[in-house]
């Protein structure tokens, strides 16, 4: 099984914007090699009849009609917003620019 390496790790902090020191490095990237361990082992267990699920109960989802009703106008729905521009609710940037 390949390792990660702790640059890797530094990598995927630096793109998931998390920052870290450098003992959280060092520990993350031995973290990480049991975590891929583990992941491969489930991968072996897992053969072509055992289905993927992402929930270890069945779900089944309940729909209801898709009615018209009344609703607010743009106006309406914007009378409370602390801010607003071009008919839409107007909120502070949280992300810098893309990388």
């Amino acid at each position: 099984m390949a390792s990660i390496s702790r640059d890797e790790v530094a990598n995927l902090a630096r793109l998931a914007r998390i920052e870290m020191t450098e003992p959280e490095l060092d520990h993350l990237a031995s973290e990480m090699d049991l975590i891929l361990g583990a992941v491969a082992r489930v991968q072996e267990v897992a053969g072509a009849d055992v289905p993927p699920t992402s929930h270890p109960l069945a779900l089944q989802n309940i729909f209801r009609p898709d009615v018209v009703a009344p609703s607010l106008t743009p106006d309406e729905a914007l009378s409370g917003a602390p801010a607003q521009a071009d008919q839409r609710f107007k909120v502070p940037q949280i992300l810098g620019d893309a990388e």
